[in-house]
């Protein structure tokens, strides 16, 4: 599957939607599980461990996409729950 990041630092950051509407991607489900998965992107393949951003830390990195796209408040509000701002932290281990 094909997510959109943000860097943050070493992290990486996406939203966890589908789409704009109602339920949370299998992806994001999955991570909450399980939190450990592998990622590759232009840079290569790298393990992470994944958890949503919670308070100050989410209102930090929801403003960054929102410099990304400037309706992403109204994108949000079509949404009837909070959209999760999931970090995937590097993680040591094979790729």
């Amino acid at each position: 599957m094909i997510l959109a990041y943000i860097a943050d630092g070493d992290d990486l950051v996406a939203l966890a939607m589908n789409g704009w509407g109602a339920g949370e991607p299998s992806w994001w489900l999955n991570l909450q599980t399980h939190a450990q998965a592998r990622v590759d992107t232009v840079d290569g393949t790298s393990q992470v461990r994944g958890s949503a951003a919670v308070g100050e830390q989410r209102d930090r990195l929801w403003a960054e996409w929102r410099e990304l796209d400037d309706q992403l408040d109204a994108y949000a509000a079509m949404r009837p729950s909070e959209t999760a701002v999931v970090v995937l932290e590097p993680q040591p281990g094979p790729n």
